[in-house]
């Protein structure tokens, strides 16, 4: 039996039903649920829980019930953006994601760019649970890119963003943030997958200046050798509205990363 995480994005006398409805809706479609109602308490990694959660109950298909009013909460939208970084890095790209909306689904902009390659259903469609569990047995489709995104930590150590290459090496990274309330104030190197006991760093800089489109960025950066073993760990502190990265680079020829997270 494939089983569904659901995640309530709404205030919990509005949700309480609205999840009923759909765990009923699922079962009756002869797929298991469980979920819980979104805590958007970012600086105790709240959406940490959620995504423990969803992996220790098995979950194949992380379903969203979104709302217009929620999803316009940058603390909401935040959260989510992690949730679904982190959970891609574990379970790859082709891991369903599904935004069911109460009735039609809004313009792209209205949700985080990292949910913008998730599947959207309306919900006042009867159809919705049988599209639902099409693709918990086929998965979502989805190209990866050629960099590893993934988040890391708790209340105590803090929250702390791996990146790395998908393949091949990077000669050094470049990490930045923007947003008035965050800020970066430890970084590493180490091996893939959790954060190093301790850490060399070659050729560490911080406090860079960047700028991207209409937004300034701060960035520190390293000349470590990065490989598909080996990731840059930066500790930020805050939620940064949106985040760059590339490979460190001589010249102009990197390639740079921009996802917006709130």
């Amino acid at each position: 039996m494939k089983n569904i995480w659901i995640s309530a994005l709404g205030s919990r006398d509005q949700s309480v039903p609205r999840v009923a409805a759909a765990k009923a809706a699922l079962h009756a479609y002869g797929l298991g649920a469980a979920g819980h109602f979104w805590n958007d308490a970012n600086d105790k990694l709240a959406w940490r829980a959620a995504l423990e959660a969803l992996q220790e109950a098995r979950s194949d298909l992380w379903l969203i019930l979104a709302d217009g009013e929620a999803m316009a909460r940058p603390a909401i939208r935040y959260g989510l953006s992690l949730l679904a970084a982190s959970l891609r890095h574990l379970r790859g790209h082709a891991f369903p994601i599904v935004l069911l909306w109460p009735g039609q689904v809004p313009a792209e902009e209205e949700r985080p760019s990292l949910l913008r390659a998730a599947s959207e259903l309306n919900g006042s469609n009867g159809a919705w649970p049988a599209q639902v569990v099409a693709k918990a047995h086929r998965g979502t489709p989805a190209p990866a890119p050629d960099y590893r995104l993934n988040i890391l930590g708790d209340e105590r150590l803090g929250q702390w963003f791996e990146i790395g290459p998908r393949e091949g090496e990077w000669s050094g990274a470049i990490f930045a943030i923007a947003g008035p309330d965050a800020a970066i104030d430890f970084h590493a190197v180490g091996p893939t997958g959790g954060l190093p006991q301790k850490t060399v760093l070659e050729f560490a800089q911080q406090g860079l200046r960047l700028t991207a489109g209409e937004r300034n960025f701060t960035a520190w950066a390293v000349r470590n050798r990065l490989d598909t073993d080996t990731s840059y760990y930066v500790r930020v502190t805050g939620c940064p509205e949106a985040i760059l990265f590339l490979p460190y680079a001589d010249d102009d020829t990197a390639e740079t990363t921009i996802v917006a997270l709130a």
